[in-house]
């Protein structure tokens, strides 16, 4: 009979605690496998999500800012028509004053320095740095160079104003720049004998009204259309007409001939008597490349309610134009030109369409790659729990050959022992219930190769010496 002490279990007893604590190691789920399946596919995910939000632009700014040009000029007044406009959508237009195209496409082009998102810079000012830093949504209107002057007989050339006193607007103003390049075509400079004056706008004007100019240069930048049409009906002032205007068009590309028909100001007065002609470059609506794209849309839209009409000076429809000059047409502006606004800005509010595209960007990587992830998870799940059973057998192979190999007592003792342990091993898996059927199979193998060693050995104590 066999004693033991009644206070410690017997062998029979350890044998069957071994197998409970074997059979706790199974559970319902593998949750560590079921991490390491899951885990990488909510990894990229959530990487391809953060993608997305770096490079589709984030929620558009409900204020912009823009540079116009001094109070009172026609820059000025376009960019309080535009401010109406978007504030319709909820967007807040800032607008600073300038002295006029130049200064706005000086300020434009330095980011560092003033914070402005858009602004009217009339052609032929263009500056090679500015081009690599500004798009442009589009040329939006036409901008005639108009010179009154006082004379008893028409002027018809340009050098005709040489050695008098010119007002040809303010520093920083486009009027001035074009004046220049215009007035040094016909042999006049600055530092000649021709009086050249840094003024313009309403000041210009009153100093032409006053005799103390001979002729005032007057553009959009610097001037408005009451101004001009205040000289345009004070007795003794002209306007000039460029007899000479395919010319200048054809030596600077970013000029525009403009006729004005003969009684296009009165027809009952007749006013002009004749046709004049002008030349103007047009007004571009620049952008720095950061702009919004949704914004971009919003701008252009402003523009074509307040150009897109038929004037004096333009055909309906005419303005805002996508037709590249000295600055790219920026790829929104172009997609805008071509399709319109996209469905969502198309069909929604402003806000509303602006949240939707943002969630969408949530959405895509969320269809492409989470829910055919999910998908596999079990797949997936499978082999791994699978992969950890199977993997045993490969030292089980290993040992079963070592063992065929006529081991001495030594290397069957080292056997045994890794044995011993690849079982302990796989006693303290944790594997799911549902492959309960494969762990037990595992272990009846270990038993097989267990019976294997046993018997080599047991033929080997039989074996002649």
């Amino acid at each position: 009979m066999e004693h033991h002490n009644p206070g410690y279990p017997n062998n029979g007893m350890v044998r069957r605690l071994d197998a409970v604590r074997r059979l706790a190691r199974l559970q319902k789920v593998s949750w560590n496998d079921l991490a390491l399946t899951v885990g990488p596919i909510l990894l990229i995910t959530l990487l391809a999500i953060c993608a997305a939000y770096w490079f589709v632009r984030p929620a558009p700014p409900d204020t912009i800012t823009i540079i116009s040009g001094p109070d009172g000029s026609t820059f000025r007044a376009t960019a309080e028509k535009y401010r109406k406009i978007l504030a319709r959508n909820g967007v807040k237009l800032k607008i600073l004053p300038s002295d006029g195209s130049l200064d706005n496409l000086r300020k434009l082009s330095n980011p560092s320095l003033h914070h402005i998102d858009v602004g009217f810079v009339q052609g032929g000012l263009v500056q090679d740095a500015s081009q690599e830093k500004l798009f442009s949504l589009g040329s939006v209107f036409h901008e005639p160079v108009a010179i009154f002057y006082r004379s008893d007989k028409p002027v018809t050339l340009l050098s005709e104003f040489a050695g008098r006193t010119l007002a040809i607007g303010p520093e920083g103003s486009g009027t001035r720049v074009l004046s220049l390049t215009l007035l040094k075509a016909n042999g006049i400079e600055p530092g000649g004998k021709t009086n050249l004056l840094p003024l313009g706008g309403g000041d210009a004007a009153q100093a032409l009204l006053d005799h103390k100019v001979d002729a005032a240069f007057l553009m959009g930048d610097s001037a408005t259309p009451p101004v001009m049409r205040r000289l345009l009906w004070t007795p003794g002032i002209r306007l000039y007409s460029f007899s000479q205007a395919d010319g200048y068009t054809r030596r600077y590309g970013y000029l525009n001939k403009l006729q004005v028909p003969m009684g296009a100001f009165d027809f009952g007065k007749n006013v002009p008597p004749q046709d004049m002609y002008l030349v103007a470059p047009t007004v571009e609506l620049l952008a720095r490349k950061n702009l919004h794209p949704a914004l971009s849309d919003l701008l252009i839209e402003a523009a074509r309610e307040v150009h897109g009409k038929a004037t004096l000076m333009q055909k309906a429809g005419e303005f805002p134009s996508p037709q590249e000059r000295e600055y790219p047409i920026s790829p929104d502006a172009r997609r805008y030109y071509t399709s319109g606004k996209s469905f969502l800005y198309r069909n929604l509010p402003f806000w509303l369409a602006s949240l939707v595209d943002r969630t969408l960007v949530v959405f895509v990587p969320i269809v492409v790659l989470l829910i055919p992830g999910l998908k596999m998870v079990p797949a997936l799940y499978n082999w791994r729990v699978t992969s950890r059973i199977y993997r045993w057998y490969g030292l089980l192979i290993a040992l079963e050959r070592s063992a065929m190999e006529q081991p001495d007592i030594e290397e069957r003792k080292n056997l045994m022992k890794r044995l011993d342990d690849i079982e302990g091993s796989v006693d303290r898996m944790k594997i799911p219930v549902s492959f309960a059927n494969q762990f037990y199979v595992l272990r009846e193998h270990i038993g097989f190769v267990r019976e294997r060693l046993k018997a080599n050995a047991e033929e080997g104590k039989s074996a002649p010496g």
